[in-house]
């Protein structure tokens, strides 16, 4: 198989990148998954990512996958790896049952409900984020940031980051961040995995892969709005080889 020949032939960063190519999106992500479930410990910003970002097709296909390599649910196996707060709202993420509809008044509900059980109260209710933030559909949440800063003052953001801590945090904020753009998440993903002394590697690989076909248009827009110079100039500087040149045949032109 063409997978086993670029393993053979092909080491590092240039070869994960490579095999990770010719590897269908849905297994990719089952397969990023997988990664991030093994060994001692769980790399949660991975889950994260994934599960705040995907739709409920794209969960569905890869659950399929490791339910088909696995001869497990997902959602069993994760169980075993994730707790609390963090741990619930993951698998109602991971279930993939997500709303699709969009309703005014319930969005309107649902701002006073997070303002009551945050910004209001003495101590926060996650769980009220964890229902709202992990079940609503992604209008209906457009319509309830709307909302909510009408009623709070500050954005959702804003109030997540003052009243939640921790991994939820992350996932909370992953998720308001694509509520408002995938492509803006993912910009800001791809700034952080590079800024700084050395690159992590594999956050690099699995964005500009897992978005390649989908967005990567819009995230090198977003992240010339954002940092004021390219995704394009930012790899060349930061990946050398065959990597980097690989990289920036993914990423496609230069935003002057």
């Amino acid at each position: 198989a063409l997978q086993e020949d670029l393993r053979g032939d092909t080491s590092g960063d240039f070869e994960d990148l490579l095999v990770s190519l010719v590897t269908p999106p849905a297994v990719f992500d089952c397969h990023q998954v997988m990664r991030a479930m093994k060994g001692a410990g769980t790399s949660d910003c991975v889950l994260t990512e994934i599960l705040a970002s995907r739709t409920n097709e794209q969960i569905k296909a890869f659950t399929d996958v490791y339910l088909e390599e696995t001869e497990k649910k997902l959602t069993l196996d994760l169980k075993g790896e994730v707790s609390g707060d963090y741990g619930d709202a993951l698998l109602i993420l991971a279930e993939g049952e997500r709303e699709t509809t969009l309703d005014e008044d319930q969005a309107k509900e649902d701002a006073k409900t997070l303002y009551e059980a945050g910004e209001k109260k003495w101590g926060t209710d996650e769980s009220k984020f964890i229902e709202i933030l992990c079940q609503r559909s992604i209008p209906q949440l457009r319509r309830t940031l709307v909302e909510y800063k009408k009623i709070s003052g500050k954005t959702l953001q804003e109030s997540i980051q003052g009243e939640i801590s921790g991994d939820l945090e992350e996932l909370l904020l992953a998720i308001v961040k694509c509520v408002k753009s995938v492509p803006a998440y993912f910009a800001e993903r791809l700034y952080y995995c590079m800024k700084g002394g050395g690159t992590d590697e594999s956050t690099l690989i699995r964005i500009m892969v897992s978005r390649s076909e989908i967005d990567m248009l819009d995230i090198r827009a977003e992240f010339k709005k954002l940092y004021e110079y390219s995704l394009h100039s930012a790899i060349e500087s930061d990946c050398g080889g065959e990597f980097g040149k690989s990289l920036l045949v993914i990423c496609g032109g230069d935003d002057e």
